[in-house]
C-alpha cells in the first residue's frame, strides 16, 4: 500500500430510528452464523460510528473514555462491502472516514489466528478493536489498563446494539493468537489488538 493514500468518506450517521433502546436490548444476542449477503458502506459507517464516531462538536465520542483520551482504535477488515475493495481500513473519528492499510482478504487468517472459529470468516466484514494503552496509562498509571478494558467493553456494546437495530448481528471474540493478528495486521508496536468482531446478517 503507498504511502499516501486517499481517506475514503463514509455516509453520514443516522442519529434516529424507528427502534427503542429498549428493543434492541431484547434483541441482542451473540451471533455466530451469517447469511452470504454484502453489507452496505452505508452500514459499516453506522456500526463505526456507533462504536467511536464523533457524537459533540466538542470531539467526544459514542462511547466513554476515561479523561476523554480515547486509547481506542477501529479496524475494518472489509471482505463483501459494496463499494469497498477488500482490504483492511482504519476508521477516524473525526472525519468520519476509511484510511487503507492492506489490500486483500484476509478474514480466513484472521479466523485462523482465532483458533479456527469459523464464524470470524463467514461474516462479511470483521471490526477489530486495539488500543494503544499509552494514551491513558500516561495519566492513570497502571489503572489506566483498567479504564482501558472497560472501554473496550462499552464499545462492544454499542456495537451489538447498533447492529442489532439494523438487523445485523455480530459476536466478540477474545480468544486468538495476539503476535499473530499482530503480524496479519501490521499493527505498530504501541497498538494491541482486543476483539475482534465479524459482522453480518443473521442466518
Amino acid at each position: 500500500m503507498p504511502d499516501k493514500v486517499a481517506p475514503i468518506p463514509l455516509p453520514e450517521p443516522r442519529t434516529d430510528s424507528d427502534i427503542s433502546v429498549e428493543k434492541t436490548l431484547t434483541m441482542r444476542t451473540s451471533i455466530r452464523e451469517f447469511k452470504k449477503t454484502s453489507l452496505t458502506l452505508s452500514q459499516v459507517g453506522q456500526l463505526l460510528w456507533a462504536a467511536q464516531g464523533m457524537n459533540r462538536p466538542e470531539g467526544h465520542r459514542t462511547t466513554p473514555s476515561a479523561g476523554a483520551l480515547y486509547p481506542l482504535e477501529l479496524l475494518l477488515m472489509a471482505g463483501e462491502v459494496e463499494d469497498l475493495d477488500p482490504g483492511l481500513y482504519r476508521y477516524t473519528p473525526e472525519e468520519h472516514h476509511l484510511i487503507p492499510l492492506l489490500k486483500g482478504d484476509l478474514r480466513k487468517d484472521i479466523a485462523t489466528a482465532s483458533l479456527d472459529q469459523a464464524w470470524v470468516r463467514e461474516g462479511p466484514a470483521i471490526l477489530i478493536l486495539t488500543a494503544i494503552y499509552e494514551r491513558t496509562t500516561g495519566k492513570y498509571g497502571q489503572r489506566g489498563y483498567r479504564y482501558v478494558h472497560m472501554e473496550v467493553g462499552a464499545a462492544s456494546q454499542n456495537l451489538h446494539l447498533q447492529a442489532a437495530a439494523m438487523g445485523l448481528g455480530t459476536v466478540a471474540v477474545g480468544a486468538f493468537h495476539d503476535d499473530k493478528v499482530n503480524a496479519l495486521l501490521h499493527l505498530p508496536n504501541d497498538e494491541h489488538p482486543l476483539l475482534i468482531m465479524p459482522i453480518g446478517k443473521p442466518h
